[in-house]
């Protein structure tokens, strides 16, 4: 579906970049990628890497694409915004990637009747297994949300949700990347603590998380019965868990996803 369309980036930092990378292993030529990016060493960088048409030209890349992904800060999206309403209309696809931006916000400074479509991707994107949940603005139609899925779909897994709904993917999943490696470095540090090598200690905490998340999602089962299969009577890890429980674990980590949750807001606010 995205094969004949010419996508847009405004901005090239990380997410971007992770998107980007997800598309053309997934198929998607690399001469219909422009990226628009102020930083001279990054569009170096993105030039050389990805081999898509790189500029610092906001309105050129939006005079030049059928779909516009907006990946800029939320603090700048008014600017950015203004400067492109003369040279969008709704021919274009706006697929924001925006924080805690509304698709309201965006649709009240660009052109009447624009489309557009909230997503909210991470950056397990650069190995085209990220987690995507994406809502239509209220111009956008069944097309246009199949067009935004089938970019994210070549990234990894994607779901609709309700705009009302994006603040919580946001403290999710969108920033749940780095609660996942902290208790990576943490699981890892432990193990060096307790006499592994720090290579073999990474290497066993990332295989452990990585093969959990699969048998979740093989199996099909709650994570708690899971839980309780490796959980055996008297043994090693009710004990590791029981210290887990009286440290809090589930409620702080509870806590950090409506801490991001809330600042999804307060960006929302801010816009």
């Amino acid at each position: 579906m995205i094969e004949s369309k010419t996508i847009g980036f405004i901005g090239g930092g990380n997410m971007a970049e992770a998107i980007v990378k997800g598309l053309i292993s997934g198929g998607v030529p690399s001469e219909s990628i422009m990226i628009s990016e102020p930083l001279p060493f990054r569009r170096n960088f993105l030039s050389s890497e990805y081999a898509a048409i790189v500029t610092d030209d906001n309105l050129d890349v939006a005079r030049r694409s059928d779909i516009i992904v907006l990946a800029v800060k939320p603090q700048i999206a008014a600017s950015v915004l203004s400067a492109l309403e003369p040279v969008v209309s709704g021919a274009n696809l706006i697929v924001s990637i925006m924080a805690g931006i509304s698709t309201t916000y965006i649709e009240n400074i660009l052109a009447k009747g624009i489309h557009v479509v909230r997503a909210m991707p991470n950056t397990a994107a650069l190995v085209r297994s990220a987690a995507t949940a994406i809502c239509a603005g209220r111009n956008a139609d069944n097309v246009d949300m199949a067009l935004a899925r089938s970019v994210f779909e070549q990234t990894g897994v994607v779901i609709e949700v309700s705009e009302k709904q994006m603040d919580a993917v946001t403290g999710l999943s969108g920033s749940g990347p780095a609660y996942v490696c902290t208790f990576m470095e943490a699981l890892s540090d432990a193990g060096v603590k307790n006499g592994l090598t720090r290579e073999a200690s990474l290497e066993l905490a990332l295989q452990t998380v990585l093969g959990t998340a699969l048998m979740i999602r093989e199996t099909g089962e709650h994570p708690a019965l899971l839980r309780e299969k490796v959980a055996s009577p008297g043994g090693t890890t009710i004990a590791a868990i029981h210290e887990l429980e009286k440290g809090g674990f589930r409620g702080i980590v509870m806590s950090a996803v409506d801490a991001s949750c809330a600042r999804a807001r307060e960006l929302s606010a801010a816009g």
